[in-house]
């Protein structure tokens, strides 16, 4: 017989938080390594809030010089996005795509970035 497992809600203040950083603890929290029950195959149901995320920190030169790349499937269809564009469309695309890229890539991933929130 298996337990229920509780939706639990984390609240982050992203202010004068390292981008990195506060993704590896978003990830931790997303796949429930914060709790003693911890599986890696089972989903942990946390919920993670995020307050404050246009005051969020970007060390180094990232913002002018990092690129974010797509392909329209098309021959020369590439799209070299950087990332000052993206945070001034939308401050929250970078920190889902750097949490996006520290998840597992498996069948859970998108269900734990979809419990990601932003105030």
């Amino acid at each position: 017989m298996e337990k229920e497992v509780k939706k639990e809600i984390y609240t982050i203040d992203a202010k004068d938080k390292v981008l990195g950083r506060l993704a590896t603890e978003i990830v931790a929290i997303l796949r429930g390594k914060n709790k003693p029950d911890y599986m890696p195959n089972k989903d942990s149901n946390n919920y993670v809030v995020i307050k404050n995320i246009e005051k969020i920190v970007v060390t180094g030169n990232k913002m002018e010089n990092k690129t974010y790349f797509s392909h329209t499937g098309y021959l020369g269809g590439e799209k070299n996005t950087p990332m000052k564009v993206v945070f001034e469309k939308n401050p929250g695309e970078i920190l889902i795509r750097a949490v996006s890229g520290m998840l597992p890539k498996n069948r859970l991933r998108d269900k734990q970035l979809k419990r990601i929130k932003f105030e």
